[in-house]
């Protein structure tokens, strides 16, 4: 009887997954059809740009983006590529008269900001306008915002403009708590990613980088806003120091908002530019919605390609996921692009803040073997540091944003010591036998003796001689003075300039010019991405149970899933690391 119940249950679940997915393939190929037909943009529109997702590098494609059921929402954020892309196409298209700018938070890196904030800029010149409208605008938004033509502000609304910071969490307490002992490995003052384990607060060399860095960015952005709304560096810098912007009407007095109004003063300011009668709806189109417009068909010749290779992410061993850079699938992509006949160049788009430095040689190595035969450009996105850096001081050229993180050219490596944990919170104890004194080298579950602490430390040693050697080499410069730069330290973009880290300011599109000049096809080329990102089917197949679970989390969790983040990123190291300080939020 209970085999019986068993097979009909069996035959119950099969039935419904069998239901289920009939139906989903069903809806996603409804969905994936209407995605390809023509999206028809009305005359006198407006594109209105939301960007209240998190912003990454690539986009995936999604048949159920617009569709309302939560499951299906598995897109990681908007694509910086389909953000720029439809600026570009709204520019030349005659239907699309001006963007409107409704932004509140904007998740985002420092050098995705800037990337979009000049397609605005570039948008202006076809002499249509730009409309920014906020209620609660943090410092992110309002650097995209201050390109506008005009700015309102909502009466009751706020607009931070107070300058950047960003936080480190320190562990020590907790792992003394846990009695967790971990042995730490670095070469150079500046390597601050294993300080939260030993220290409860910054030491002062982090402290000295983090202010040199984060005030030089912060310098750059202000200049940028000045030019814009045409004020001094000074003027703004007094605004910002002493918080002079406390209520709506202070930013109009500053010169950071046009108007102080509500939404729907916005729209009719639109509706009158365009002359279009006040009880008439406004056209506005949705970033969503416009991504599917139609390009113009792609020109260039299909035999010149310059390869696109989008590396994003923490550096790892083996293949990695989608969100990681996982040394054997990005070997392979180079490797791809060197050995196929239409590339003619290669651009590596970096946004890591490092990871393995097993990993980041496997690739290093790639790219050098990828230079004997055809250029290959570094652009740096918003960090490019330590394994990120690893990846760039190879190429011909690295072109980096003024305010993009980089440097960190340091490594270290940890060791934790669980025996206390285990044995005085959990009451486990360890035993062992081994065919030589240091069989179990290495091991989380006693002390290393000062001997083990040497090898490892010798390790560690030997890649930095490495790391700085082949920097040096990359850069044309004696390993010693490239060692004065490096220690770990973070630089900005500027400060990286100042020092031959890096060759060019710019973005993308600057390092795709590079390129094709290097080879002579200006303007006779075709884009190839790499690697092949999965479709939606197979990540939501593959994959549809972890993200599923990580929502979860994240809505459990709230403001502490950054430090849970933390712990699966400290999690998922092996072996010795070539990375910068865990998680750098600039807020």
């Amino acid at each position: 009887m209970l085999n019986f119940l068993r097979y009909v249950l069996a035959t119950i679940l099969g039935l419904f997954i069998f239901f289920f997915l009939g139906l989903l393939i069903m809806v996603g190929v409804i969905a994936a059809s209407a995605s390809k037909g023509d999206i028809t943009v009305a005359e006198n529109s407006v594109l209105e740009l939301k960007l209240d997702k998190a912003i990454v590098e690539r986009e995936q494609e999604n048949p159920f983006g617009d569709l309302s059921f939560g499951f299906f929402s598995m897109s990681s954020g908007d694509g910086l590529d389909q953000i720029k892309a439809s600026i570009r196409r709204a520019k030349t298209d005659d239907n699309v008269k001006g963007i409107f700018l409704n932004m509140r938070f904007v998740d985002a890196g420092m050098g995705k900001l800037e990337e979009i904030r000049d397609e605005l800029i570039d948008f202006k010149e076809s002499g249509k306008f730009i409309v920014s409208y906020g209620d609660m605008t943090n410092e992110k938004a309002y650097y995209l915002s201050s390109v506008a033509d005009k700015i309102y502000l909502n009466p009751l609304g706020t607009l931070e403009f107070n300058g950047i910071s960003s936080e480190v969490f320190f562990f020590k307490g907790t792992l003394e708590k846990l009695d967790i002992k971990p042995e730490i490995f670095k070469v150079g003052d500046f390597k601050s990613a294993v300080e939260p384990f030993f220290l409860d607060k910054m030491s002062e060399a982090n402290r000295e980088q983090m202010t040199s860095f984060l005030n030089s960015i912060n310098d750059y952005q202000l200049r940028k806003i000045a030019e814009a709304r045409g004020k001094t560096y000074e003027e703004l810098k007094k605004v910002s120091d002493e918080v002079l912007v406390r209520e709506a009407a202070d930013a109009k007095t500053h010169g950071l908002a046009t108007d102080i109004g509500y939404y729907d003063e916005a729209i009719d300011y639109m509706k009158e530019q365009l002359g279009v009668e006040k009880d008439k709806k406004l056209q506005l189109v949705s970033l969503a919605k416009y991504k599917k417009v139609k390009d113009a068909e792609k020109s260039g010749s299909a035999k010149n390609r310059i390869a696109v290779i989008y590396a994003e992410g923490d550096i790892v061993d083996g293949e990695g996921d989608d969100d990681q850079i996982g040394s054997t699938r990005y070997a392979e992509a180079i490797r791809n692009a060197r050995m196929d006949k239409n590339v003619k160049a290669v651009v590596l788009r970096i946004n890591s803040p490092g990871g393995s430095a097993l990993a980041s040689d496997v690739m290093w190595r790639e790219i050098q073997e990828t230079r004997k035969v055809k250029p290959v450009i570094a652009s740096m996105s918003d960090v490019a540091a330590s394994g990120g850096y690893y990846m760039a001081m190879g190429c011909d050229t690295i072109v980096a944003h003024p305010n993009t993180i980089t440097g960190s050219i340091g490594v270290f490596g940890i060791v934790p010591n669980f025996e206390g944990f285990f044995k005085n919170k959990l009451g486990i104890t360890v035993d062992r036998v081994s065919t030589g004194n240091h069989s179990d080298l290495p091991t989380v579950t006693r002390a290393m003796t000062p001997f083990e602490k040497e090898i490892v430390q010798r390790e560690i040693n030997k890649i930095y001689e490495v790391f700085t050697q082949k920097a040096a080499d990359g850069r044309g410069m004696s390993q010693d003075e490239l060692k004065k730069f490096a220690s770990g330290r973070v630089w900005s973009g500027i400060e990286a300039k100042e020092r031959n880290l890096v060759d060019v300011h710019g973005g993308l599109e600057k390092a795709i010019e590079i390129a094709a000049a290097r080879v002579g096809i200006e303007d006779d080329y075709r884009i190839k991405e790499l690697p092949r990102r999965k479709n939606f089917f197979e990540e939501m197949l593959g994959e549809a149970g972890s993200q599923v679970k990580e929502r979860a989390v994240k809505a459990e969790l709230g403001q502490l899933y950054p430090v849970y983040n933390m712990y699966k990123k400290v999690e998922n190291m092996q072996g010795i690391q070539t990375r910068m300080p865990y998680e750098l939020i600039i807020q």
